[in-house]
């Protein structure tokens, strides 16, 4: 303070404050503000900044304290600091010997800057000092308890605040500076004290100040928690180990043997000793045994080595592997289990016969191939059944990972043994079935190769001493019946297929499924939606129209869903009819009990016919007739419309076929003027690129001689082929005869005749070349009402595979010639 003296008074005492300074030099802050009220030091290190304070301190010590808004900027402006600062009095000056000083300064009041003077060091502002507002007022004084009673919570729980803090909170007497006093030890951003500092409503600062100790308080609290709970764990871990060091001391003074995992010891002991292993097996398990008796439960190893033996002891080491099972009862279940399909359950029950002759289930593999939908799933349940064995399935469809089949070493942390090992774990049979689905759809990646791995586990000279990486021991898994499944044959590695007895599964025509829906999914799917038996009934016409014009794949998957649909609308019929009836029935009592309180004998009597309604609503039988398919289903997915029709020149039918079965293929072809050539649309293969590029030099041969069309025509012409459904890519050597009989009916001008397919390869030399997937192709055509099908001679063989119930209706042209093709499709001798 300064002591003032008037001749006209006595001496006056003016504080500092009274007399600021309107202009003032600045010192850039960074971190957090500086609020008013407060002695604290400065660190100035700045050239600049340590210019402005040898300065100000050998004048009147004044400066102005301001926070910078971006601490990373090197070279500061006036703009680029907040607007408000503080004011403050250098009080003490001590040099560095870095050439910094350290100040200590008095921070007397908040001011804005007006004006600025220098723009840059040594900046100078023209300020305006302001006064707090609202300083005397009721809820002033009771928001300045409610800070001090909080900030003393949160002061005696926080160690960082120091008894000289809670002593000078106690002793200011202004409301505004125990606001400011507060914000400045408070662990908030600076942005908010900031935002503190420029309030000048001492009310509204109080208030924020508040909302930042409720904060505060409630980090504490959390804090205090994890604290409680750490130590309450090392609390109780201590005590574990005391007493299990009192409890060894205890037992070695009374001269016994113990150790904290002696149960679980014993227990693993008793079992592998039943096991009376041989070799590097014993000798590795009694390492790991005798490393686990002497190992202390909390040790990081412990727990691996536990989950290690407790493998071991699960595992099958020992067991019957002979089969014992009867043929004639794998016979009934394999009919009772699927319609259709003879010559599988053919091959599987010789397949078994052999087995059970042999008295040997060694290398034992099945491939199952077929579309999706046609039972190759739930034919390997059918084989477990048969057989009276456990069944484990599991899926390697996108697999890329090896260690899903061998396991991941132990040394990674959370290792598990492949799936084979854990399918053995689990079924408990040294002979179980095992299924391992989509065997076509494995990759490979930088973790290894699947189907590599997977070699040796069906490899009949390997997999007697089979090693999953996690388990490290031989282990004979050459008993397990594998059955594999796919859709396809062409992505499975040749190694793999040699190891495998191949099955075919086609698909099912429509009358296959029909006797399937009668038998097997209309009984299941009334269980599945709550509906009693036959409760439900179709007409042989309904199934056959769902098959024709809402399921027409080769399986019965979609089948089964047109199916549940019918169900679930039925229900949803019953349930709503149901509901509707017992709202009566609750609205005749609702409006009695509103009355008198009685039911009337009339009411009664309509009560009792409600009810025999809603049982007989709930009893309700259903027969699902052709006509109703549209109530249900809707609009149907294929329609007559959608048949395959070649019935202008340039057109024929093909067959092929696909991992989803067979198919009809509509192929086009056009000409008009250019510089000749032939151009191929459609998404076809490299092999179908070149079965086309045989068929029209043949053609255009065939033309010439014949007369049809001069070589000059070719020369003007472009020829371009077409396959419709262009997004779905098509490959394969089945095509060349389709394609030639396309060109010739397009250079000729003819018509095939109709309802005519064929399906074959062509040479360059015009000879017809045999084909495969002839039962699924003649499927796919019996769906497309075709009644002819010209196919190589040198599959006649395949037709005595094709059951008489998929050959009904179709006449098979066998031929050897693409000009016995031409003369049975378009009458070209």
């Amino acid at each position: 303070m300064i002591i003032k003296d008037d001749e006209n008074s006595e001496s006056q005492i003016i504080t500092s404050d009274q007399i600021l300074p309107e202009k003032l030099t600045l010192i850039p802050l960074q971190g957090r503000p500086v609020f008013p009220g407060i002695f604290t030091p400065l660190i100035i290190n700045a050239p600049d900044d340590v210019h402005v304070v040898e300065e100000a301190y050998e004048k009147e010590g004044f400066i102005g304290i301001v926070m910078m808004k971006n601490e990373s900027q090197e070279s500061i402006k006036v703009s680029d600091l907040y607007r408000v600062g503080t004011a403050a009095r250098i009080i003490k000056k001590v040099n560095l010997p870095d050439g910094g000083i350290n100040i200590f300064i008095s921070t007397i009041k908040r001011f804005k800057i007006k004006r600025t003077l220098h723009e840059s060091a040594p900046m100078a502002v023209a300020v305006e000092y302001l006064e707090d507002k609202e300083a005397d007022t009721f809820e002033v004084k009771a928001l300045t308890r409610a800070l001090i009673t909080e900030m003393k919570e949160v002061s005696e729980n926080n160690p960082l605040f120091t008894e000289e803090m809670r002593l000078n909170m106690v002793n200011i007497d202004n409301p505004g500076k125990i606001a400011d006093f507060i914000a400045s030890i408070l662990n908030i951003e600076k942005e908010d004290q900031q935002a503190i500092l420029e309030m000048t409503n001492i009310r509204e600062r109080m208030e924020k100040v508040l909302v930042h100790i409720k904060k505060e308080q409630e980090l504490l609290k959390v804090q205090k928690k994890i604290q409680s709970e750490i130590n309450n764990r090392v609390e109780k871990n201590q005590r574990e180990y005391f007493l299990r060091e009192e409890l060894k001391t205890i037992v070695d003074e009374l001269g016994e043997t113990y150790d904290g995992s002696a149960t679980d010891y014993n227990k693993f002991k008793d079992k592998i000793e039943e096991f009376e292993f041989e070799g590097e097996i014993k000798e590795t398990v009694e390492s790991e045994l005798e490393k686990f008796k002497i190992m202390d439960p909390n040790s990081a190893e412990y727990i691996g080595c536990r989950n290690f033996l407790e493998l071991i002891t699960q595992l099958p080491w020992k067991g019957n592997p002979y089969e014992d099972f009867n043929l004639v009862k794998a016979k009934e279940i394999l009919e009772a289990d699927h319609f259709g399909l003879e010559d599988v359950k053919k091959r599987i029950l010789e397949y078994l016969a052999v087995r059970k002759m042999k008295k040997d289930s060694k290398g034992s593999i099945l491939l199952l191939v077929g579309p999706p939908g046609v039972g190759k799933t739930s034919i390997g349940h059918s084989i477990a059944n048969a057989m009276n064995k456990p069944f484990y399935r599991f899926s390697v469809g996108g697999m890329r990972d090896e260690a899903e089949i061998k396991g991941h070493r132990r040394t990674y942390i959370g290792a598990m043994p492949g799936k084979i090992i854990q399918g053995l774990k689990i079924t408990k049979n040294i002979s179980p079935v095992f299924m391992i689905d989509e065997v076509d759809k494995m990759g490979a990646s930088h973790n290894g190769d699947p189907a590599s791995a997977l070699l040796e586990v069906l490899d009949p000279e390997q997999n007697v001493a089979f090693r999953d990486n996690y388990l490290d021991l031989p282990f004979d898994v050459s008993n397990v019946l594998f059955i594999l499944t796919a859709n396809s044959l062409e992505s499975i590695p040749g190694p793999l297929l040699d190891r495998a007895e191949i099955i075919q599964l086609s698909g099912y025509i429509d009358q296959e499924k029909l006797e399937i829906a009668k038998k097997y999914l209309i009984p299941k799917n009334l269980i599945k939606n709550g509906l009693k038996k036959n409760q439900v009934k179709y007409t042989k016409e309904a199934l056959l129209q769902i098959a024709q014009e809402y399921a027409r794949e080769s399986g019965v998957r979609h089948y089964e869903k047109q199916i549940d649909k019918i169900h679930r609308k039925i229900v949803n019929e019953v349930i709503t009819e149901e509901e509707l009836k017992k709202a009566e029935i609750s609205s005749i009592k609702s409006q009695a009990s509103e009355e008198n309180g009685e039911l009337s004998p009339e009411n009664q009597s309509l009560i009792e016919e409600k009810q025999k309604e809603v049982e007989e609503i709930h009893n309700r039988r259903y027969l699902i007739q052709a006509q109703d398919l549209y109530k249900y289903l809707g609009k149907a997915d294929f329609d007559e419309s959608q048949l395959k029709v070649a019935d202008i020149p340039g057109t024929a039918i093909g067959l092929a076929w696909t991992s989803m079965g067979g198919d009809t293929l509509l192929i086009e072809a056009t000409s008009f003027a250019g510089k000749g050539g032939l151009i191929l649309t459609g998404q076809m293969g490299d092999v179908m690129k070149e079965s086309s590029q045989i068929a029209f030099n043949w053609s255009r041969k065939f033309a010439i001689e014949k007369g049809y069309k001069k070589a000059k025509w070719f020369d003007e012409n472009i020829v371009h082929l077409h396959i419709p459904e262009g997004a779905t890519p098509k490959d394969g050597p089945s095509a060349g005869i389709t394609m030639a009989t396309t060109f010739v009916s397009l250079l000729t001008g003819k018509k095939i005749k109709n309802h005519l397919a064929m399906t074959g390869e062509l040479s360059l030399t015009g000879k017809v070349l045999p084909i495969g997937g002839l039962r699924e192709k003649t499927v796919a055509a019996k769906r497309n009402k075709i009644k002819t099908i010209i196919i190589p001679k040198a599959n006649l063989k395949d037709l005595e595979e094709i059951p008489e119930i998929v050959k009904k209706g179709i006449n098979f042209i066998p031929v050897s010639e693409v000009k016995e093709v031409l003369q049975e499709a378009l009458g070209i001798k």
